[in-house]
């Protein structure tokens, strides 16, 4: 959320990115908004000192025997305070309906952040693990293929169960899924993390204070009641990303300066009902309505969120490395920012099984596996989360910044795909054997049901 004075001093770095980030609001409403509010509470104040002046005369007037100049001072004195009641109840109104139009307004872009319209102008950082590469089967089977074929990912049973977009990790497959989890929290812990099981239900205030409302409405799972409808700071969603619960854990609270940094990670799983449309490019567990991801949250000084951000970055990227995946690292441009971040990258796993027409040349695609961003103080203000530097002095927003380390269906495409032998088996990484009994090749297991024998099955 951007401090209303900085709206009101900065306008045109307030146009500017709401034209970079594609966000249509009306600024000049909310200039107005604000000045007549402003003008409003000047009135206010000018009013309650008249009055306060009146009313300090009345008793003296009384004393001296000037009744009739008393009760002319007592008839102001009311209708004072009748004038100031109707003021001070619109400059309510007016700051509310300020306060949600001020929900509305991106975080600027950091001035580091490339300038662009869209994805297509964001910027390749650097590229890692492609030089030394394992040696791929002559034709690699698309994860959602290769994982019906060893009944370890089933599709029909979970539209059957859950419609559309859900999906059974199954056998191996579902070791490899807790494995993966495992892993990750594992190595994050050894980089400082704490962990948080947080709670899958969050509600609405909780989602304002992050940024996903008022703006993503339409993307959560509502508990109760349809997602057009109005809510309230209690009604309830399910959690999108672990980003929610674990920056709200400090919501409206005031840390130390000795607390911070502040580094936790969270397994959930995630819910959103957006899942793009048909066709390769989300088939499978690529593109999903329920997803398992772990989150990593830092809260820090400002002055050490750009170091904290490179941190980040690396912290997650290591997940790569450790499983040795080749993956590419973009900067997003402004066009491609995003409506919370000042500064995003994304770290992007090569699945070598399908390929895309933005994919590299070696083939396969990209896929996003971790944003990683920086928020300034954005979501700080919104969910006023301040620290106090010294005892002595007043308490600030501090900055916050994410990342996913990572979104493990699509690390699990890329392992699946990658990692994938010419006679359809498929080698488990040396990182996650630990997790996995030791156990170094998925083969696959039998299908059940009269579907696994045809139908000519006797009855």
């Amino acid at each position: 959320m951007l401090r209303r004075q900085f709206v009101r001093e900065n306008p045109a770095a307030v146009r500017a990115a709401l034209e970079q980030k594609g966000v249509d609001v009306d600024l000049d409403r909310i200039l107005e908004i604000d000045e007549e509010w402003r003008s409003l509470k000047s009135e206010g104040d000018d009013l309650r000192h008249e009055r306060n002046e009146v009313s300090s005369t009345i008793g003296q007037l009384k004393a001296e025997g000037k009744d009739e100049e008393a009760e002319e001072a007592i008839e102001r004195s009311s209708e004072l305070k009748e004038e100031l009641q109707t003021i001070e109840a619109r400059a309510d109104e007016l700051e509310a309906e300020l306060e949600a139009a001020l929900l509305t307004l991106p975080q600027l872009p950091d001035d580091s952040v490339p300038v662009g319209d869209d994805e297509s102008e964001n910027v390749e950082r650097r590229r890692e693990g492609f030089d030394d590469r394992r040696e791929l089967p002559a034709e690699i089977e698309p994860h959602y293929d290769l994982g019906e074929e060893l009944e370890i990912l089933d599709f029909d049973r979970g539209a059957k169960v859950s419609g559309g977009g859900f999906y059974f990790a199954k056998g191996d497959g579902a070791r490899l899924e807790h494995a993966l989890i495992q892993f990750m929290l594992e190595l994050h812990r050894e980089q400082g993390y704490t962990d948080i099981f947080p709670p899958l239900p969050v509600n609405s205030a909780s989602m304002r204070g992050t940024g996903q409302f008022p703006k993503f409405t339409e993307d959560a799972y509502r508990i109760e009641g349809d997602n057009s409808e109005p809510y309230d700071d209690d009604d309830l969603w399910l959690l999108p990303t672990a980003e929610v619960p674990v920056t709200n854990l400090h919501r409206d609270e005031i840390l130390l300066d000795d607390d911070l940094p502040l580094k936790y990670q969270a397994y959930s799983p995630n819910f959103r009902q957006e899942a793009g449309e048909h066709g390769t490019e989300t088939r499978g567990i690529v593109r999903v309505h329920q997803f398992n991801k772990v989150e990593m949250v830092n809260f820090v000084r400002p002055e050490d969120s750009d170091e904290r951000f490179e941190g980040l970055v690396s912290e997650a990227e290591s997940v790569l490395q450790e499983l040795g995946l080749p993956y590419r690292i973009l900067e997003m441009c402004t066009g491609d920012l995003g409506f919370t971040q000042a500064k995003k990258y994304d770290i992007e796993v090569w699945a070598p099984g399908d390929d895309m027409e933005d994919g590299p040349d070696a083939g396969g695609r990209w896929l996003e596996v971790s944003s990683i961003s920086n928020f300034r103080a954005f979501q700080a203000r919104r969910a006023g989360i301040q620290y106090r530097p010294e005892q002595h002095e007043s308490a600030e927003y501090l900055h916050t910044l994410n990342g996913s380390g990572l979104a493990v269906p699509r690390v699990m495409v890329a392992i699946l795909e990658y990692y994938q032998n010419e006679d359809g088996t498929v080698t488990v990484p040396e990182p996650l054997r630990p997790y996995m009994g030791g156990q170094e090749r998925i083969e696959g297991h039998e299908a059940v049901g009269e579907s696994a024998v045809g139908d000519g099955a006797e009855n």
